[in-house]
């Protein structure tokens, strides 16, 4: 029996977690950081694309006929990552993974068998990221959705390390650690990129802020070593890993000439791909075709963002253009993830 079409990339809209948090202290500077990173022309295009997707967003119905329309049986659905509110403070970041965690949980079980969710992690508080991953699996969910980096709430003096947490961050080791001891899924998914205005435009922040944005919080985990210390860890990047899977030789060439690039990192970059997964929304077959070859069939499953504008109608049809084999078709189409998804 033929493995059931999974899309592990689509999203749910709560609409109630942003009620939650509006009009708190820090929400205006945040909606102000957002509007400088992304630009006036971007504002004024977001809010008629979801509009006009916004039943698909909350109605699960809606999304089931979605589904049905585009092939897919089952989507890993996560919350929209502009629920990730990394500016609150420790108590609403609770309330905020609390209220995410049911509200997808419930979302997902209008229809169990074809709906399974993620919930979200307040990486600005990484001692409540752990509880967040262990509420999330409490409530059903398969694990946490990130972003890529959060912001340092308490900021060192240490030369680079101010503004930022990154992910090689020794505060998040215990998250890593809960992590693989349940079995959790980490959804790596970027939401701003720090290079701020120099993408103010053409929709920029997106186009090239995500796969940036990827392609640094991955090299974190690979370079710090976290791979090493947590060899089981459930990693599956959005948009393909972004820039690093099709550029990874560089990084390679760094760790083999330069000492100060392989202190923390025990072997080659390239060979930890083939440890993480990667979700097939890359737009070029060609892309797609390299991506399978850099990581490996096993560690490429189908996405398609659902149901916003950068993501892809037709997944299996976008799946399907790149005139892969039929064993690594069928993989990526959904035979990666129905084990990925697999409770034990």
């Amino acid at each position: 029996m033929a493995a059931p079409t999974v899309d592990v990339h689509a999203h749910v809209l709560l609409p109630e977690v942003d009620a939650l948090v509006s009009g708190l202290p820090g929400h205006l500077e945040a909606r102000a950081l957002d509007a400088r990173r992304n630009g006036p022309a971007a504002l004024a295009v977001n809010g008629p694309m979801i509009g006009e997707r916004i039943t698909r967003l909350t109605d699960p119905s809606a999304r089931l006929a979605a589904m049905d329309a585009q092939g897919v049986d089952v989507q890993l659905v996560s919350p929209s990552p502009s629920h990730y509110h990394y500016w609150t403070d420790e108590q609403t970041a609770e309330n905020v993974y609390r209220l995410a965690n049911e509200a997808t949980a419930t979302h997902c079980a209008a229809a169990p068998e074809r709906l399974r969710g993620l919930g979200l992690a307040p990486l600005q508080h990484p001692d409540l990221a752990v509880h967040a991953l262990e509420h999330a699996v409490e409530q059903g969910l398969l694990g946490v959705e990130i972003s890529s980096h959060a912001p340092n709430q308490a900021p060192s003096h240490t030369p680079g390390r101010g503004l930022f947490r990154e992910l090689s961050d020794p505060a998040y080791e215990p998250l890593w650690t809960r992590a693989e001891e349940t079995g959790a899924i980490l959804f790596l998914h970027p939401f701003g990129c720090t290079l701020d205005e120099r993408l103010d435009q053409w929709y920029l922040s997106n186009t090239v802020g995500q796969p940036t944005e990827n392609a640094v919080a991955l090299s974190h985990l690979i370079f710090s070593g976290v791979l090493d210390r947590h060899p089981a860890l459930k990693v599956l990047a959005a948009h393909g890993g972004g820039y690093l899977p099709t550029h990874i030789g560089r990084s390679d060439h760094a760790w083999s000439a330069r000492s100060d690039a392989s202190i923390a990192c025990a072997h080659p970059p390239s060979s930890y791909l083939n440890r993480l997964y990667f979700d097939s929304l890359v737009h070029d077959p060609y892309v797609l075709r390299e991506l399978i070859r850099v990581v490996g069939s096993d560690r490429v499953l189908l996405g398609s963002d659902f149901p916003f504008d950068m993501g892809t109608q037709d997944p299996v049809g976008a799946l399907r253009a790149a005139h892969l084999s039929d064993a690594d078709f069928h993989a990526v189409r959904g035979a990666n993830a129905a084990a990925l998804l697999r409770k034990d």
